[in-house]
C-alpha cells in the first residue's frame, strides 16, 4: 500500500490533538513528513521534534514542492491560507492538495 505523504500547518488545540493522530498511523498509511508553526514554543512542536518531524516555516513547507500529497491547514489564518494556496499556484503544484479544519475534524 502506498503511503500518503502528508504535513500540518498550525499546531494550536487542534493541531496538536490531530498531529497525536497522525503520529499513530505515521509509519504505516501515512508519512508525516513536516509541520509548520509560527509559535515554535507550542507543545506539538517539541512532540514532533521527538518524532524527528521537521518544524518549518509555511514558507519553507512549500518549498517541499510536490512531495507532499495532502496539507492540513488547521491555522485557522486565512493569511496563511492565502499564503498556503498562492505558494502552490506560483510552484504551479496541482499535485498537493490542502485539506482544512473541518477534513482534519473529520478524520
Amino acid at each position: 500500500m502506498e503511503k500518503v505523504r502528508v504535513a500540518v500547518v498550525g499546531l494550536g488545540r487542534v493541531g496538536s490533538v490531530f498531529l497525536n493522530v497522525l503520529l499513530k498511523q505515521h509509519g504505516s498509511a501515512v508519512d508525516l513528513l513536516a509541520v509548520a508553526e509560527s509559535n515554535v514554543e507550542d507543545p506539538g512542536c517539541a512532540t514532533a521534534r521527538s518524532m524527528g518531524i521537521p518544524v518549518l516555516t509555511v514558507a519553507e513547507l512549500l518549498q517541499r514542492g510536490s512531495d507532499l500529497d495532502i496539507v492540513f491547514d488547521l491555522s485557522g489564518s486565512e493569511a496563511v491560507r492565502r499564503e498556503l494556496r498562492e505558494g502552490l499556484a506560483g510552484a504551479h503544484n496541482s499535485r498537493t492538495v490542502i485539506a482544512p479544519e473541518s477534513v482534519a475534524r473529520l478524520i
